[in-house]
C-alpha cells in the first residue's frame, strides 16, 4: 500500500470548513508538502469524513438537464452562486460582487433567466412573466437528471 497522501487532517478539515477550492488545496499541498493531488482524491477525503458537500444542487433554481455546451455559461454561474448563497455557503468577494451586479440586472430589467437547450447559448433573460416567482422561467417539468453523488 503506498504513502498516505495526507499529512494532517484537521488541517485539510479546517481547508474544508474555510471553503477552500480543490484547486487551492492541490496547489497548496504541493507547496507546503511537495505532494501532488487530484481533485477526486480530497472528494473522496470529504465523503469519507462526512464532510458537506462542496456543489449545492437546487433543482428549484436549476431545474434543467443543461446540455455540456451550456455548462459555463455566466447565467449558469450565477444561479450556482445564488444556491450556494441560499444554502449559507461562503462566497468569495469577488462572487458576492457579481451575484449582488448580476441580481441588480435582473431585477432593475424586470427580467429572469430562461433556459432553451435547443439554442447556442442556452441561457437567455426574458421579461419576468406571470408565475416567475423566483430568477428563473420554470420550465412546465424539472428535467435536471443528476443523482447526489452523496446518495449513490
Amino acid at each position: 500500500m503506498g504513502k498516505r497522501k495526507i499529512q494532517d487532517e484537521s488541517e485539510v478539515i479546517r481547508w474544508f470548513e474555510e471553503g477552500r477550492t480543490y484547486q487551492w488545496m492541490i496547489d497548496e499541498y504541493k507547496r507546503k508538502y511537495g505532494v501532488e493531488t487530484v481533485p477526486s482524491m480530497w472528494g473522496n477525503f470529504r465523503r469519507r469524513r462526512g464532510l458537506d458537500r462542496r456543489i449545492v444542487r437546487d433543482d428549484d433554481l436549476i431545474p434543467w438537464h443543461v446540455k455540456e455546451e451550456h455548462r459555463w455559461a455566466y447565467p449558469l454561474a450565477m444561479l450556482r452562486a445564488e444556491a450556494r448563497h441560499r444554502a449559507g455557503k461562503a462566497l468569495t468577494e469577488t462572487d458576492q460582487s457579481r451575484l449582488a451586479s448580476w441580481l441588480d440586472m435582473l431585477k432593475d430589467s424586470s427580467a429572469v433567466v430562461h433556459y432553451d437547450p435547443d439554442t447556442e447559448d442556452g441561457f437567455h433573460y426574458i421579461p419576468r412573466q406571470a408565475g416567475d416567482d423566483d430568477i428563473i422561467h420554470p420550465p412546465k417539468t424539472k428535467t435536471t437528471t443528476r443523482p447526489n453523488a452523496d446518495n449513490e
